[in-house]
């Protein structure tokens, strides 16, 4: 597979995880400990709607994130934010995640497949045409 191929593959990869994450697990609820993590974190009164207003973000992002704008801002927006949700989760919520504290290493994991596309897979593709 060539480096455009590449590239193009992980953006939607990365893009599909952004909306399978805030669509259907946060703003359609398929996912009910979403809302769990949210009602321990920032309190129960208003655990759904912000759900919802982090799974809409989520899908934001998706959608910015194949629109290509300004992407190495977000791909650094990426990096901040699972980094510091996956450490408050790991914090404050272990006991809520799907594999535990083990959650931080797929977040790790993640980050590293933002980071590799975007500013080595990215980076060669603009010296490429360059």
């Amino acid at each position: 597979m060539n480096i455009k191929n590449l590239h193009k593959a992980l953006t939607l990869i990365i893009s599909v995880v952004w909306l399978a994450n805030g669509l259907f697990c946060k703003v359609l609820n398929l996912v009910p400990r979403h809302e769990q993590i949210v009602a321990r974190i920032l309190g129960e009164d208003y655990s759904r709607p912000l759900t919802t207003l982090i799974g809409l973000s989520e899908v934001v992002m998706a959608v910015w994130v194949l629109s290509k704008f300004k992407s190495k801002f977000n791909a650094i927006a990426q990096i901040l934010v699972v980094a510091v949700m996956n450490t408050l989760e790991f914090i404050l919520v272990p006991d809520l995640l799907l594999w535990g504290r083990l959650n931080s290493l797929f977040a790790l994991l993640f980050i590293g497949l933002v980071y590799y596309n975007e500013f080595v897979l990215n980076k060669k593709l603009i010296q490429h045409t360059a």
